[in-house]
């Protein structure tokens, strides 16, 4: 940057470098969904479509990006985990949030026919995202843990929700009358009893949420191969192993999931 006798502004920007040796996460939120899902028909409790877009767009951004190690994703938000020892523009909390909000935001718009077909986007979406750092393994498996906690909560209330409404034919004032003060075992009891759902059948993309990490995947392509006698090449199938974000569904809050993947934190990961 040329200097100038204007250069004095910069002295006005904050310093936002997150703390060294320490986890740095984003979290982007839809900026009001519940419109957003509403004008584009979204199924509900659940729209697979939807779920199954965020998880793309997620993707793309652990892809694009650097430093990221794990992602965690229910409804219209998802979390990224940055190493503890990135130093990806030096830490600064406002290049972590922005790059990714509109990595995934222009992603959301790019990849929506993808899987809204016969659904036009009507107007753009928006995310807006926060830098959280956690000092320690501990901190942030709790930070995970709360995120899928906060899945399992919200699921089995829509589920039930909407299956009165649904298919009991109540109203939203009278299904949320209904379930006030009730206790996940009065939620999954409602579901047994009165529409013959057992909620631990459910999709465990919708029970668990989506926890994207880095595993090796096989890709098939086809390559023409000439052999020098030949004047025509043949096709062949050809193999390569490529390291890509895998999406799983899984249980994260116990010691299993962190047991079958240590690598995700490993100091020198």
């Amino acid at each position: 940057m040329a200097k100038s006798k204007f250069e004095y502004v910069r002295n006005f920007e904050a310093d936002d470098t997150c703390l060294a040796h320490c986890w740095v996460v984003v979290r982007l939120d839809g900026r009001n969904f519940h419109r957003f899902a509403e004008k584009h028909n979204f199924a509900k409790p659940n729209d697979s479509r939807a779920l199954h877009l965020m998880t793309k767009c997620a993707q793309t951004v652990m892809t694009e990006l650097e430093d990221i190690v794990i992602a965690y994703g229910q409804s219209d938000e998802y979390s990224f985990v940055f190493k503890r020892k990135s130093n990806w523009f030096k830490r600064r909390a406002s290049k972590f949030m922005t790059h990714v909000a509109s990595q995934f935001a222009s992603s959301y718009v790019f990849y929506w026919r993808d899987y809204f077909e016969d659904q036009p986007l009507l107007y753009p979406p928006g995310f807006d995202g926060r830098v959280i750092v956690y000092p320690n393994n501990q901190t942030l498996k709790d930070y995970l843990s709360w995120r899928q906690a906060d899945c399992h909560v919200n699921n089995l209330y829509n589920t039930v929700f909407w299956a009165l409404v649904q298919q009991s034919g109540l109203t939203p004032v009278q299904a949320q009358e209904r379930l006030q003060g009730t206790l996940a075992a009065d939620k999954n009891e409602i579901l047994f009893s009165e529409f013959n759902i057992n909620y631990n059948n459910e999709p465990l993309m919708y029970r668990k949420g989506t926890v994207l990490i880095w595993q090796k995947v096989g890709e098939v392509t086809t390559k023409e191969v000439k052999l020098p006698a030949e004047i025509e090449g043949k096709k062949m199938a050809v193999t390569r192993t490529r390291i890509k974000p895998v999406p799983l569904y899984c249980d994260i809050i116990g010691d299993a999931f962190w047991k079958e993947h240590p690598e995700i934190l490993d100091e020198d990961s």
